[in-house]
């Protein structure tokens, strides 16, 4: 009707995935929780309030939003389509509140429990049950916690949700105590909740008392903030400094301030809260940017092998890829310096992060790449004003980098240990080297066996428990070439070129930063392995803490297999081969005994079938039947029946499966996908086959008896 229609312009009737890509009109479907709620209809000036709330959106893809924001027609236009599940329950049971939802209820009372609180739409009991539920699917599907990536947004989900703990009063570790509660409510839908719930709760445990940890941490910051200060107040980036980087709410920060007979800058807090949503918007855009390329003829001295942080002149800044004096506070850029400690993406290092900065100026780095000679400094100017010629202090991110030289360490390993293993053939055809992972292609043409795999890992394991140092050499590519050095087909070397080895083991020409000492590395774990194109092979493979943490995970797996198969992890491979022997012996009576059972349904059946001019007919029900035990006991039927029509159907309380078989001989009377759609077709649904054999299915079994019965006046007149 037109009177439930409404236009809410380009803001919410058109979507797009980003600044650029796939967008279009949308059309957003509201439902109406009725006029006991406050607020009006979509577009309207009175849309607030609760009453209508959005549960469904048709977003009609039919352009393709390029940097510059001109939008070219996709060459196939489609509807993308998305419902709010939340929502969805909240309508069908009567609430206008997701978190009234049984989806949320048994959580909230679970929460009330441990603060001992009443009041469960509190907005911190809400965030607690939502986070719990976040984390506890994270973890399942393998995210760990961690400083990066998407294990570091685990690790802010889990900490947001201790801050609010904190609120109602839960002092001592509880966000784990939730766990069980989730997989009780979720683990019908989602088993893999079940089988990790052990590993869940262990990891949000430790994860809670190393936040602990954290917090007192913060506090001997705080402590001497307060030592320091000139008056009675906080400044606001020291409480957003508390907050951000310990967890520290404000609320935690005032009842310390208190004790103290001090104030909070507020205003302050605010401001540097503010300014982070604005960077990480910014952030999120940056890399519209790296579509250009930019040439500059500067040149940078890389001091990156000796150290990781250096005074340098700026010789260059850009805007996109146009070439600037200043750059302003808040405005994205690239800088290039005379002089870095930041290494620049090659031979599948990826560039350094970290910040140039002196008194005034702070310029975050989010990446660095490379332009002829020189180091192309990516990120946001966040304070002051940068201008060409100006001298900065520059800083890597130490922890990332140090991740970063273990695993590209490692990939020089692996590579003599897989010519060692599979033979010279082996070349790297590629690699990637990342802080939390490491990826090696390389040429061979069939997969490696388990045997393979771990040769492979226990010899580059000892290579590191034998601590072997790195040495570099200086040298003519010729030289190196006849000295053993490894070089790369599809790498251009310069005269000169840089030489890694670790003793005789590996000798390779490389130009990115390594370990001292192979000891360094840790623990070196193979996570995967498989092909990537005709022969050639991919391992990716973790090392250091994040292969500590991922051997962990499994170690938690094989102790929550054992204690589900209640046995000792020691003996849970022979438990689960006694399962599996089992299980087959158990499908093989299975089998039989469907088999028995349909030869006996097949008898009854039979005596039911009506003649009809010389030709058997037969409608009939089987129940609790599959797909399988409908083909075994058509095809029976129709052995015994002759010249003879046969539709058989299968009803759940959901759905009903059909099967029709007409034999050859009166095909030309009957055919059985015609039959069998006249059936389907009453049922909700549809079918299709050949003359002599059909299938069909539907979604409205109670209305079955009436299509039997239309469907067979249907037939006794094609008969008559």
């Amino acid at each position: 009707l037109p009177e439930r229609l409404g236009r809410c312009g380009e803001k919410d009737n058109f979507w797009s995935m980003g600044d650029v890509g796939p967008c279009g009109p949308c059309s957003e479907i509201f439902y109406d929780h009725g006029a006991a709620l406050a607020g009006g209809p979509p577009g309207t000036t009175l849309d607030v309030g609760d009453r209508y709330v959005e549960i469904w959106n048709l977003v009609f893809m039919q352009f393709d939003r390029a940097a510059d924001g001109i939008l070219t027609p996709l060459p196939k236009p489609s509807v993308d389509t998305g419902m709010g599940l939340e929502r969805l329950a909240a309508v069908m049971q009567g609430v206008h509140d997701n978190y009234a939802t049984d989806l949320f209820t048994p959580l909230l009372r679970a929460i009330g429990k441990l603060a001992n609180i009443n009041d469960l739409q509190q907005t911190s009991a809400r965030v607690i049950a939502d986070h719990v539920r976040a984390a506890t699917f994270l973890i399942t599907d393998g995210v760990l916690p961690s400083n990066e990536g998407r294990g570091y947004v685990l690790r802010r989900i889990i900490r947001r949700a201790l801050r609010h703990g904190s609120k109602l009063g839960l002092d001592d570790v509880f966000f784990y105590k939730l766990v069980p509660i989730v997989v009780q409510e979720m683990g019908g839908a989602y088993p893999q909740l079940q089988q990790a719930q052990a590993q869940i709760e262990a990891l949000l445990q430790d994860e809670e008392q190393q936040f602990a940890k954290t917090l007192a941490q913060g506090l001997r910051v705080l402590e001497q903030v307060v030592a320091r200060l000139s008056n009675n107040v906080i400044p606001g980036e020291i409480i957003f400094k508390l907050y951000d980087t310990y967890g520290f709410s404000t609320d935690l920060t005032g009842d310390i301030a208190r004790e103290r007979n001090l104030q909070l800058d507020i205003a302050g807090f605010e401001k540097a809260m503010a300014q982070q949503r604005q960077q990480s918007q910014q952030a999120s855009k940056f890399s519209i940017a790296y579509n250009k390329s930019l040439i500059t003829e500067e040149s940078t001295d890389f001091a990156g092998y000796d150290t990781l942080d250096t005074e340098a002149v700026v010789t260059g800044l850009f805007k996109d890829t146009t070439p600037v004096k200043q750059l302003r506070k808040g405005e994205q850029g690239i800088v290039v310096l005379d002089r870095t400690p930041f290494y620049a993406e090659s031979g599948g290092q990826i560039g350094d992060t970290g910040v140039l900065h002196r008194d005034n100026v702070q310029f975050l780095v989010a990446d660095t790449q490379k332009s002829n000679t020189a180091h192309l400094h990516y990120g946001l100017l966040n304070k002051g004003v940068l201008t060409l010629g100006d001298k900065l202090h520059s800083a890597v991110d130490t922890e990332r980098r140090q991740a970063i030289r273990l695993n590209h360490s490692a990939t020089h390993l692996l590579h003599a240990a897989l010519r060692r293993i599979l033979g010279t053939h082996v070349q790297q055809k590629g690699s990637l080297v990342a802080a939390e992972r490491l990826r090696f292609d390389f040429v061979h043409n069939a997969p490696l066996t388990a045997g393979e795999l771990h040769q492979v890992e226990f010899l580059l394991n000892h290579k590191i428990r034998e601590n072997i140092k790195a040495t570099t050499e200086v040298m003519s590519f010729e030289a190196a070439k006849a000295d053993g050095a490894i070089a790369l087909f599809d790498e251009k070397y310069a005269d000169q070129v840089r030489v890694l080895s670790f003793s005789e083991f590996s000798k390779e020409l490389c130009g990115g930063t390594h370990v001292k000492r192979t000891g360094d590395i840790g623990l070196f774990k193979i996570i995967d392995e498989n092909g990537v194109a005709a022969g050639v092979r991919r391992i990716e493979a973790v090392t250091g803490q994040y292969a500590f943490d991922y051997v962990e995970s499994l170690d938690m797996q094989i102790k929550n297999l054992a204690q589900q198969l209640k046995t000792s992890r020691q003996t849970v491979q022979e438990k689960v081969l006694q399962q599996s022997v089992r299980l087959r012996d158990m499908e093989k009576t299975i089998t039989q005994l469907k088999g028995k059972l349909s030869s006996a349904a097949a008898n009854d059946l039979s005596r039911q079938a009506q003649e009809v001019n010389g030709i058997k007919v037969l409608f009939a029900k089987l129940a609790n039947a599959d797909n399988e035990t409908l083909t075994t006991v058509v095809d029976q039927l129709k052995s015994k029946l002759g010249t003879a029509i046969i539709v058989l159907a299968a009803a759940n309380p959901t759905n009903v499966n059909l099967i029709a078989r007409v034999t050859k001989d009166i095909t030309n009377k009957i055919k059985a996908s015609e039959l069998i759609n006249e059936v389907a077709s009453r049922v909700g649904g549809k079918g299709g086959g050949h003359p002599d054999r059909a299938r069909a299915g539907g979604n409205q079994p109670e209305k079955l008896d009436a299509a039997f019965i239309a469907a067979k006046a249907w037939l006794m007149k094609k008969l008559k």
